[in-house]
Order: C-alpha cells, then sequence, then structure tokens
C-alpha cells in the first residue's frame, strides 16, 4: 500500500516537460556556425499548470518548442517529454500542436480538415463526428464549415488550426502564438479557453511575444532574449511594484482627496502623498467586445467567423458515450464484421443460425421473444402449391454446366480454341 502511494505521488509531481542545459546552433552548408537560436536553457513544465514561454520574435520559442516536439534535435543538453525523449511515437499521441503558421489543405472545408487530423488518430466515426462538431461550433465556423479553407481569412484559418490541435483531446497542448491573425473577439475566445482548458487539468505551453494575450493566462513564465533565459517565475513574483500601493473607491470629491492626502503626509512624516488622482478606465478590448456583442444581439450578419460556442464537451470530460450508446455501437460493430460467403445447397427449410461473439446471448434473448413457436407456425407451402421464389439472404443457383465448361483443361482443343 505504501509503495502504490509513492508511486501516485511520483507520478503526480514529475515535470511533463524537463530541458536541462539546452543549446541549438544552426550552421550553413560548410558546418560554419551561422546562429545560436538556443543557449544553456533550462525549465521544467509541471502537470495541469498554463506555462508561458515569452520573448521577441528571433529569442528562440518557435525552435525550443521544436525541439519538445522532436522536430529538431539539440546540439547538446537534454530533453524529455512524459519522462521519454521526444523522439517517441507514443509520446506524441497525448500532445496537440499549433504551429506559429497554420499549414492547411486549401481545398479541404473546415469538417474535411478536422476528419483528416481525427482519422490520424485513428479515431472511430461516432467520436470522430461529435468532436467535429463540438469544435466548430466552439471556435465560431458553423457558418462557414463547408467554404474550402482557401477562401478563409487569415484569422479564420487560425481558428481551424486551433480545432485541429485539440481533436485528439491532448494531455499537452502547444500553442505557438495562438492570437496571431485573429480580431479581438477571437483573441479573447482563446484566453478563455486556455483559462478553462488549465482549469480542467490540461497542460499547456503557450509561446507568444505578446505579453497581454499571456498575462491573463499563464501561471508561470519564462522570459527569453537572445536564446538564454533571463527571468522565470509567477506573474505575481515577477510583475508586482513593491514601491507603490494602489487603493480603489467609490467616487471621491476634491475635499476628501486633500483631506487623505493630508492624513498621508501627516502619518509618514511629510515624505509619502498621493502621486495621481485618476478615473479607471475600461480597457480598449473589453469596449470593442461590447460593441460586438450588441451587433450579434441586433442580429446584424456577417459573413465572416462568429464569436464561438461554449467549449466542447470531450475537452471538458462530458463526452464519454452512455450505456445505451456503448451497446448500439458494439451491436453494430458486431453486424458490420465481414462474413465469408458459404454455398449452400437449396432446401426448403434453413436452420436457424446462432451468432457468435460477445453478444450472443444479447442478441439471442431479443430474436427469441420475436420467433414464433415451431407448434403454433402455419405449414410451409409446397412447391406445386406455390411458385419457387428465391430469398434475398439466399445465394443463387449455380449453373454446373458453364463451370464446367470454364474449368475445362486448357491442353483440350475445342471448337473455338488451340491447342498448346
Amino acid at each position: 500500500m505504501v509503495a502504490s502511494q509513492s508511486t501516485a505521488e511520483r507520478v503526480t509531481t514529475d515535470a511533463v516537460v524537463q530541458c536541462q542545459h539546452l543549446t541549438k546552433v544552426f550552421k550553413d552548408f560548410w558546418l560554419r556556425q551561422n546562429a545560436r537560436a538556443v543557449e544553456n536553457l533550462s525549465f521544467e513544465i509541471r502537470p495541469r499548470e498554463v506555462f508561458g514561454l515569452l520573448g521577441p520574435n528571433g529569442s528562440g520559442k518557435s525552435t525550443t518548442i521544436k525541439i519538445i516536439l522532436g522536430l529538431l534535435r539539440p546540439t547538446s543538453g537534454r530533453v524529455a517529454v512524459f519522462g521519454k525523449p521526444p523522439t517517441d511515437v507514443a509520446v506524441k499521441r497525448r500532445i496537440g500542436y499549433l504551429p506559429e503558421e497554420s499549414y492547411l489543405y486549401q481545398f479541404l472545408n473546415a469538417r474535411e480538415t478536422l476528419e483528416y487530423y481525427a482519422k490520424l488518430f485513428q479515431l472511430d466515426y461516432r467520436t470522430r463526428q461529435r468532436r467535429i462538431d463540438e469544435l466548430i461550433e466552439m471556435v465560431g465556423l458553423s457558418g462557414a464549415q463547408f467554404r474550402p479553407v482557401r477562401d478563409y481569412s487569415k484569422g479564420m484559418q487560425r481558428r481551424i488550426g486551433i480545432a485541429q490541435a485539440l481533436i485528439n483531446d491532448p494531455d499537452f497542448l502547444i500553442l505557438d502564438e495562438p492570437t496571431t491573425g485573429l480580431d479581438p473577439v477571437g483573441t479573447r475566445q482563446v484566453k478563455d479557453l486556455i483559462i478553462e482548458l488549465g482549469r480542467r487539468g490540461k497542460t499547456i505551453l503557450l509561446s507568444s511575444h505578446l505579453l497581454a494575450d499571456v498575462e491573463d493566462c499563464v501561471h508561470r513564465m519564462v522570459v527569453l532574449y537572445g536564446g538564454q533565459k533571463r527571468e522565470e517565475g509567477t506573474c505575481d513574483s515577477l510583475l508586482e511594484v513593491g514601491d507603490r500601493t494602489t487603493i480603489e473607491a467609490d467616487t471621491l470629491d476634491e475635499d476628501t482627496i486633500a483631506e487623505i492626502d493630508a492624513v498621508i503626509r501627516r502619518r509618514t512624516g511629510g515624505n509619502k502623498s498621493i502621486r495621481k488622482v485618476a478615473r479607471p478606465r475600461q480597457k480598449l478590448e473589453e469596449f470593442f467586445l461590447q460593441i460586438v456583442e450588441k451587433a450579434r444581439i441586433n442580429r446584424v450578419a456577417t459573413s465572416g467567423a462568429q464569436a464561438g460556442g461554449p467549449t466542447a464537451a470531450f475537452l471538458l470530460g462530458e463526452g464519454a458515450p452512455v450505456a445505451g450508446e456503448q451497446l448500439i455501437e458494439s451491436l453494430t460493430a458486431a453486424s458490420a464484421a465481414p462474413v465469408a460467403s458459404v454455398a449452400v445447397a437449396p432446401s426448403t427449410t434453413a436452420a436457424p443460425v446462432s451468432p457468435k461473439g460477445p453478444d450472443s446471448d444479447l442478441i439471442g434473448s431479443l430474436t427469441a421473444a420475436k420467433a414464433p413457436s415451431s407448434a403454433s407456425a402455419p405449414a410451409a407451402p409446397t412447391r406445386s402449391a406455390e411458385p419457387t421464389r428465391a430469398r434475398e439472404d439466399a445465394p443463387a443457383p449455380v449453373d454446373d454446366d458453364v463451370i464446367s465448361r470454364l474449368t475445362d483443361s486448357p491442353d483440350k482443343s475445342g471448337p473455338g480454341g488451340g491447342g498448346a
């Protein structure tokens, strides 16, 4: 019992990603050093956290992500994903990846695109259709799901890229510049989705140079510059300003503000005072979203992407089929199994065939209730009373003369054939 508890604790505390002294140097054709993209980088991503990989363009974010995915090999250092090398194929089934640029097949529509990626993960038909419906509604492409991807705007292509990164319900989600090309509505939706997935226990690596989009989402972050780690920590520890205090109150008149300032000066010996008095201002993002929401309420038509629906149910753990659906799937799978054809001699009566397999008892009990008893069953009609009709499930009669002519030895010369 003690051993099992220690194992469980080890599994929950192990890092999803471990990078130790990671270095990547790109070289030219003559093996001369061309660029040092990452240098001596070490960090870890813990389970169930949203981790930010931040930095300006060219700081090594995308290179680090490609090394974690096994698309690039590090020049030196060690990388482990779920405790295994990043090149392990079994690890990739647990990862969802949105690249910095969405590379999509332009002649496919949204549904066909998601169908393609779902088949790569070998999802069954019912699961594929359920997840595709939920993801298309979630990213706001229900009205454009049958349009070719080549007709999409960059923001719409980014939305379908986010959907394909989630089609396999990954344990570890990597988002490289997810808000690139998105309007404020899509940007806000992506941030809300990241927060919701993090709350539901997903491990997320968010890479971006738009710091305002990351600040509300991540738990911990690493700031890169020149391929090197400059800062690491939580948002509170890195962003908190220690030499100021903010007091928020209802609207105050000038006399009250002056009195508060006098109290501060008296209590601090005149060394401190109120630095600034201002009314709080609404963020432009919130103002923009209010305008869009009013337009939606007034049913203003748009041919682009919509605001999107709720988070897909399967990402929240609510997409598991109930017992009745599992029974139906097992029955349809059994009926869809190929059966070898066997030619039988025509007979006026056919013995019932008992099904084989795990559901034979259930099918037998269902068919037994509908089958008439032998005592009450009407007598089978004779050949003289009614012309013989071929049963739909019986094999067609075989012409023995035709088979004999086809199987004659080739060395026999016939009226139309030649000898050897």
